[in-house]
């Protein structure tokens, strides 16, 4: 079951009896996050914000790679993230690459293309977005 309706995606995070170590919901989706400093077993938050990127970018290889008549067998996308050493507050790169080893390189110039046009977490990460914070607390 997707939990994006009508462009608009939810995932509630809770502690877990564990240490570094949450619960993920995505509707009735259910994942494991560890912090940096946590157990090591599940991806962290950075490995979680890169994956984004990738599982968009197949999404689009398979739409458009398949729209194109392409050849996407062994096809794949790594991602990879850097913080600033000065800042680890920022990433100062995020990379996509594509291999897209049955596909001739001008078809996969364009599969790339109608990615870059068509992805909003992509487009979020290139331009930057709009971000707020918001306190649910009881009063004690």
């Amino acid at each position: 079951m997707t939990t994006a309706h009508n462009g608009v995606a939810t995932v509630t995070g809770t502690l877990t009896p564990a240490k570094g170590r949450f619960l993920l919901s995505a509707g009735t989706n259910h994942f494991v996050s560890d912090a940096r400093v946590g157990p090591g077993e599940a991806p962290t938050a950075g490995e979680l914000f890169v994956s984004a990127a990738v599982s968009c970018a197949l999404a689009n290889v398979t739409l458009h790679g398949g729209e194109l008549g392409a050849d996407l067998t062994g096809a794949s996308v790594t991602a990879r993230s850097e913080r600033y050493p000065d800042d680890p507050t920022r990433y100062r790169s995020v990379v996509l690459e594509f291999s897209l080893p049955q596909v001739p390189e001008a078809t996969a110039r364009e599969i790339i293309g109608r990615f870059t046009a068509t992805c909003p977490i992509y487009n979020t990460i290139r331009r930057g977005g709009e971000i707020e914070t918001v306190l649910v607390a009881s009063e004690l």
